[in-house]
């Protein structure tokens, strides 16, 4: 389960920005490439939250589409599969992705 190992690290970037403030919501970006399961991130966010100290803080995800750009076809498409990246209008697997890879702590609320 390498969400337990994504909340550390997010509890890691968390830490020396929140001080001494209480942490209300960690917002998070997560690319569609990624392939983390929301509901395990929480159950583990919600484990790791109270040995970091943050006991009420709570994670707001955002996730992203991915999309490739095609040096075959020249097009820039969305993809929907998490399994094979390959542009969905020629069929080439000779893409750049350019967007779904995210994972980024992108802002806290604190009080």
């Amino acid at each position: 389960m390498h969400e337990l190992s994504l909340c550390q690290a997010i509890a890691g970037v968390v830490r020396p920005y929140a001080k001494d403030r209480h942490i209300d919501v960690v917002h998070v970006q997560i690319g569609a490439l990624r392939q983390v399961v929301p509901e395990s991130l929480s159950f583990c966010w919600s484990m790791v939250r109270e040995h970091e100290s943050m006991p009420e803080a709570e994670l707001a995800l955002e996730f992203v589409t991915a999309a490739v750009g095609c040096r075959e076809c020249g097009r820039q498409s969305e993809i929907t599969s998490r399994w094979s990246v390959s542009c969905p209008e020629c069929g080439s697997a000779d893409v750049e992705v350019l967007r779904g890879e995210e994972f980024l702590v992108t802002s806290l609320d604190v009080s």
